[in-house]
């Protein structure tokens, strides 16, 4: 009888941890609309009275009906991301979405969201898209990509490093993304490496990479700049 409290006890245990180190907390009660006036620092945002809570805070005219412009772009598409910080009702409630646009060869580059999973489903045009696994027991990083039409939808499993690439020279495409996190945050790659502030020493990346440093001062001489808005 006592191995078996002891037993319950510790699935107990395990259960409420397992819930405590989730990305996102979840919700104890309908909704916590973000307070972002508030003082109080916590893992997210206060919530805001529910007295002075309204509809508007559930909403946004966001115009995903409508192409964004890609021109801008180095790497020739545009990410635009709804989460907690555009819709304050997403507060606790662990999901966010995007809406992205290609150009002709336009690329998504290789990122990352530290703190969710993506769906990905294509409204136009095709996609070859893909991700890359952590490092394996074999020492492989094995590599999974797909090309993907109009409706066809693609996972991106968290925290691990993918991309999505428009291979037409000529029709642009659009997808719309979920994410399991009111705020996904995003590392791309490149920018991360090349463009952080203040920079990495390029004797660290001249190793990394194996290549001679004069590659990696022209790497991190460029301007890097992300392509969300």
């Amino acid at each position: 009888m006592a191995s078996s409290k002891v037993f319950l006890l510790t699935a107990l245990i395990a259960l409420v941890v397992s819930q405590a180190v989730a990305s996102d907390p979840s919700p104890l009660q309908d909704f916590c609309v973000a307070d972002k006036d508030s003082p109080v620092r916590v893992n997210g945002f206060p919530c805001k009275d529910a007295k002075d809570v309204n509809v508007d805070d559930f909403f946004l005219a966001a115009n995903l009906d409508k192409p964004m412009d890609t021109t801008k772009s180095k790497v020739g598409s545009n990410v635009t991301l709804i989460n907690v910080m555009k819709l304050a009702g997403l507060n606790t409630l662990g999901i966010s979405m995007a809406r992205i646009d290609y150009a002709p060869k336009g690329q998504n580059p290789p990122h990352t969201h530290p703190r969710a999973t993506e769906i990905l489903t294509v409204l136009e045009g095709s996609l070859y898209v893909g991700f890359v696994t952590s490092n394996q027991a074999n020492k492989e990083n094995k590599l999974f990509t797909k090309t993907l039409k109009k409706g066809d939808v693609f996972v991106f499993p968290e925290g691990l490093i993918h991309f999505q690439y428009n291979p037409s020279y000529e029709k642009p495409a659009v997808a719309i993304a979920a994410l399991s996190s009111q705020n996904p945050g995003a590392i791309t790659v490149a920018n991360a490496v090349f463009g952080s502030n203040p920079q990495i020493s390029d004797d660290v990346l001249a190793k990394a990479f194996q290549v001679d440093k004069k590659a990696v001062d022209w790497l991190q001489a460029q301007f890097w700049v992300n392509n969300h808005n």
